[in-house]
């Protein structure tokens, strides 16, 4: 997997497992861990960013309203109520979007799993499987060593103690000679 496509550094659903979140610098875990946000501490990051739109849009509207000349200034009256309705309108369409917005946030950050993890799971995976094949193999080569020396001791020791048997108590066995 390229640099370029790792998710983006943030907070993450921990790849150990739990309910925890972990910081992912962009490139690799860190060892910082929080616990996920509340209900009320996503409730409220949502009032404060509209909060902030709110307060951008009024400054607009002053200043767009003090641009308009003397003689439109007057028609402003049924134009405000007009505003303000579409402006409480958009407010609860608004809070209503960052509702199932925050909702769907929510179910997803449990489900998410930066790419990386997959990948990097996959090959230490693979990697322990190796790793336990070759432990396997050494400790099998290793018994075998161990048995066949032992047998082949044994062997010889067997053919040194025929050779040397009390029972030919120093009688020189020759071969058999045909005349």
């Amino acid at each position: 997997m390229r640099v370029e496509d790792a998710p983006a550094a943030g907070w993450y659903p921990d790849p150990q497992g739990g309910s925890r979140l972990r910081w992912w610098e962009g490139t690799d875990w860190s060892d910082r861990y929080r616990a996920p946000p509340t209900q009320s501490e996503v409730d409220r990051r949502a009032l404060v960013s509209a909060t902030r739109h709110d307060v951008d849009h009024e400054v607009h509207l002053e200043d767009y309203q003090q641009r308009l000349p003397p003689s439109m200034r007057g028609r402003g009256q049924d134009s405000q109520e007009i505003v303000e309705q579409v402006r409480l309108a958009a407010r609860q369409e608004a809070e209503r979007a960052a509702q199932m917005f925050g909702t769907q946030a929510r179910s997803a950050a449990r489900d998410l799993q930066p790419l990386i993890t997959e990948y990097t799971s996959k090959i230490t995976r693979w990697f322990r499987i190796a790793a336990v094949l070759a432990i396997i193999l050494l400790i099998g080569w290793v018994a075998f060593q161990i048995f066949a020396q032992v047998s082949l001791f044994e062997w010889i020791g067997d053919r040194i103690d025929n050779i040397t048997d009390d029972s030919n108590s120093g009688a020189i066995v020759r071969p058999f000679r045909s005349a």
